[in-house]
């Protein structure tokens, strides 16, 4: 019988402690629960706004723009060459101007081509009938036909 009384009084105390140890620790639970809900709100933004990032245009021709600018002309929009007429920084001759008033419907002069916004306009129109990845085509069509191309091809590729 005394050990039955025993049994019956360690089950209480032993319920006792173990509440006690679970009110403790649900205790620190929520005081640390409640501390970082703290440091967070110091951390995060005051103001509910979002920021948009204007993304860079996609220029797929501008390696191949500079290298054609530094083989015609160095770079130079005021460049002429009076044994062909060619005009501007991609040294654009008057059949191509001529094709291309035709097919655009533009009324260009060849003073209008010293503006490089023009000569890169046009530059570009035919740069975009061949595409964006065969710069080798679009450089030798550019130049004109037969093997002065290669030439002209390797002199391109050195300002890729």
């Amino acid at each position: 019988m005394l050990q039955l009384r025993q049994q019956l009084t360690i089950v209480p105390i032993t319920h006792f402690f173990y509440d006690f140890a679970m009110k403790c620790i649900l205790k620190k639970i929520v005081s640390i629960t409640f501390l970082l809900t703290l440091a967070f709100r110091v951390f995060a933004p005051a103001s509910e706004s979002v920021i948009v990032v204007k993304p860079l245009p996609l220029e797929p021709y501008k390696s191949l723009i500079h290298a054609i600018g530094m083989v015609e002309t160095q770079s130079d929009t005021l460049a002429y060459n009076p044994l062909e007429g060619a005009v501007g920084y991609f040294q654009i001759r008057p059949i191509r101007l001529i094709d291309y008033n035709s097919k655009t419907g533009s009324m260009y002069s060849r003073n209008d081509l010293f503006n490089y916004k023009i000569s890169e306009k046009i530059f570009l129109y035919y740069a975009m009938e061949i595409g964006p990845y065969n710069f080798e085509r679009i450089a030798k069509t550019w130049n004109g036909s037969g093997k002065s191309t290669i030439l002209y091809w390797e002199q391109v590729k050195r300002f890729l």
